[in-house]
């Protein structure tokens, strides 16, 4: 295995702090990894938004996973562009997140429409990742962290998260 390899798997090892079934790779913030002549890992990270809470814990986990697989000098560098999007999660990442109670974007993947084109359009109700109704109603645009929305189930009465859909 190259030093870009076992570097970027341990980076890749490193769970989001918000939704902790999910790896930062499974969710698409892990971007690349690069090692520099004098032995400097570089790990590119993309944010899941401006203001994600959740950005200083993972540099430090990123750090510390890389560091712990034997690399001395870590710089983790954010990217803005392309910003993050939920089509990133792949169907893996999607059932991971039902199998933890939490129903996945509901919206269309792979779908890219620039934001001077979006139509105001609501997009489809989630799931219920418990007993896979369609009939969900939204309680709260804010769930348990700020990427989430709180919804219930109207068929089992359950609240679930639900990662909104983002650009």
């Amino acid at each position: 295995m190259t030093a870009v390899e076992r570097a970027h798997a341990a980076a890749a090892t490193v769970l989001d702090p918000e939704i902790r079934v999910l790896t930062i790779d499974e969710l698409g913030i892990l971007r690349g990894v690069t090692v520099a002549e004098d032995g400097t890992v570089v790990v590119n990270i993309t944010p899941t938004y401006v203001g994600c809470p959740a950005m200083d814990t993972i540099r430090a986990d990123v750090a510390e996973s890389v560091r712990a697989a034997g690399f001395a000098d870590v710089e983790v560098t954010v990217s803005w562009s392309p910003a993050w999007t939920t089509d990133w999660l792949d169907d893996t990442a999607r059932a991971k997140l039902r199998d933890a109670g939490i129903a996945p974007p509901a919206g269309p993947r792979f779908a890219y429409v620039p934001p001077h084109l979006r139509l105001p359009i609501r997009p489809a109700a989630p799931r219920c990742p418990r007993c896979g109704s369609t009939g969900t109603t939204e309680l709260s645009r804010f769930g348990s962290t700020a990427c989430k929305a709180l919804w219930r189930c109207d068929t089992c009465r359950e609240p679930f998260d639900y990662v909104r859909e983002h650009p």
